[in-house]
């Protein structure tokens, strides 16, 4: 029960985090500001931090998301963490080191953050053009 209601959570405010972005009137001044690049860390945190809770939260429920011999997953609870964090991170932002690889539901998750991870400059770069064109 824990590991649905835990699961449903996390997606929900990834969801609301995104859904930000087609909110009206949410990108305001200028095309380039500082109010609007923290609004897109945050989004970006948002969404590698769920990612990671949701590797995290699979791995341990006995889902096998990453491949064998990888390093942090051997340790404890804080180690699995800051590997899924890091696996998600290297995903979203599609930089791929290699060195984890996804295996089983982890591939179609990863392939999923990897969208949201294309997805999310260009529906803020849209926002931002539709917004003061709008102007």
């Amino acid at each position: 029960m824990f590991f649905y209601l835990s699961l449903a959570l996390i997606v929900i405010c990834m969801i609301m985090s995104i859904r930000t972005l087609f909110l009206p009137h949410k990108i305001k001044g200028k095309k380039v500001s500082f109010e609007n690049f923290i609004y897109l860390a945050f989004i970006y945190i948002t969404v590698m931090l769920g990612f990671g809770l949701i590797y995290i939260l699979l791995q341990t429920n006995g889902y096998t998301i990453f491949g064998e011999g990888t390093i942090g997953l051997d340790g404890d609870f804080v180690n699995q963490l800051e590997t899924g964090i890091y696996f998600s991170a290297v995903t979203l932002f599609s930089v791929g080191y290699g060195d984890i690889a996804p295996i089983g539901i982890g591939r179609m998750i990863a392939v999923l953050e990897a969208l949201i991870g294309y997805t999310i400059p260009a529906a803020f770069v849209f926002r931002a053009v539709f917004e003061m064109e709008k102007k």
